[in-house]
């Protein structure tokens, strides 16, 4: 065990890059970076050079957050315009890891050992040239799964000269992202791999890579989902799930219904606005994480009950709970009540035609329906699954239908 322990501790800095490329060779020798190295972008019939450093506010930064926001905003008159942002994002991110978030490697060596480089006759980084060698997709901020090519080359010579490839804005700023994991900072300042020469060739295993955040049971402020986007995207995901709302709280704010949320979360402040929403959509579009929302149903959605009890079968069974449901509260939407496909309709008609500019998916839960729930439902009655199932299969059918009918592909 001491070994295991010891060998995982002492792992090279080679593999400080995340996910392990698909192919990976590297040497030993050390190479400084600099602010003002120059980047190169050519691809999409635009043509872009400036130092790595740039003027636009850190969007990691909690405290001019909206104002990246505002900053980094597309256009959404064409996929140029959006390409030429998320490239130029991704070089600002780069700026930002390289000269202010990287950190010193001494977990990768043994204790006291004399692993940094020397800082005299440093050689530098003299230029990082992006090339795309094919146009995005108009829809390049909400692709389909499988539609963008997320490969990407990366070469880095002894010499310092720096050449990413992709046929795509977003495999472009995966191998930016890449290219920081080569780095280290020095205990004397500034930022050197002693990795060169580097050649990479990568593209992902798999098309979905995801994460689901939860934020009903526990609610997340923005700022919070703003750092989850950015580590998927650093860990080149491409996918959050936000489960917006379950049994425990309806956090997300719906205009046409404002008393869902204003009666369904667990304190006034604890909410989500539209144009919260749009504003993580859009902060994710650029890094190539599509923000994918669930809501669940018909169990899990015992929340409703605050402002529409009418809704709501075997609300808050107490204290046999787990009869009627997964977990407490127990609570499920009406199987077979105009009332509810009513309320799904408008809440529907107000949430799917402003999430779909940025997105083309959205899930319909269906998970872990408690049948005895249905006992108490006075539009069913029974817990018998040969009532039920064709009950389920009109609830799904209609809400696929108008999930469909809005251009989502439903999950």
């Amino acid at each position: 065990m001491r070994l295991l322990l010891t060998s995982i501790l002492y792992l090279p800095t080679a593999w400080a890059i995340w996910p392990i490329p698909s192919t990976y060779t590297h040497g030993n020798t050390t190479l400084w970076i600099e602010p003002s190295v120059k980047i190169t972008y050519n691809g999409a019939g635009q043509v872009l050079e400036s130092p790595l450093a740039g003027s636009q506010p850190d969007p990691h930064s909690s405290h001019s957050l909206q104002t990246s926001l505002n900053s980094y905003r597309p256009s959404w008159s064409g996929n140029g315009s959006a390409t030429h942002q998320i490239v130029s994002n991704a070089i600002q991110r780069t700026h930002d890891t390289l000269f202010g978030k990287l950190f010193v490697p001494w977990k990768f060596h043994p204790r006291f050992s004399d692993f940094e480089p020397d800082c005299n006759d440093k050689v530098f980084i003299k230029s990082i040239s992006l090339q795309q060698n094919a146009t995005d997709p108009a829809d390049i901020l909400k692709p389909a799964l499988g539609s963008v090519s997320e490969a990407y080359t990366l070469t880095l010579t002894e010499a310092g000269d720096v050449t990413i490839t992709s046929s795509s804005s977003i495999g472009l700023s995966y191998g930016l992202t890449t290219f920081t994991q080569l780095f280290f900072e020095h205990t004397d300042g500034g930022a050197y791999t002693s990795l060169a020469p580097v050649s990479i060739n990568d593209a992902p295993k798999f098309a979905w890579r995801g994460l689901n955040v939860d934020t009903s049971r526990t609610f997340k402020p923005m700022v919070d989902l703003y750092r989850t986007v950015d580590a998927l995207a650093y860990s080149k995901f491409n996918r959050l799930h936000w489960h917006v709302t379950d049994s425990q709280s309806w956090p997300l704010e719906i205009p046409s219904m404002p008393e869902l949320a204003d009666k369904g979360a667990y304190i006034a402040f604890q909410k989500y606005s539209p144009e919260d929403v749009r504003a993580l959509q859009e902060y994710g579009s650029l890094l190539g994480v599509q923000v994918v929302m669930e809501i669940d149903q018909p169990g899990h959605t015992s929340s409703i009950a605050f402002s529409h009890p009418e809704l709501i079968a075997a609300f808050e069974v107490l204290p046999n709970w787990d009869t009627y449901a997964a977990e407490p509260p127990s609570g499920t939407l009406k199987l077979n009540s105009t009332a509810v496909y009513d309320f799904l309709e408008k809440l529907f008609d107000d949430l799917l035609p402003r999430l779909e500019p940025l997105t083309q998916y959205f899930h319909l839960g269906g998970d872990e329906v408690n049948l005895n729930a249905y006992n108490l439902d006075d539009t069913v009655g029974s817990n018998s699954t040969e009532i039920l199932q064709p009950l389920m299969q009109k609830f799904m059918d209609r809400n696929m239908a108008q999930i469909i009918s809005a251009n989502f592909t439903p999950l």
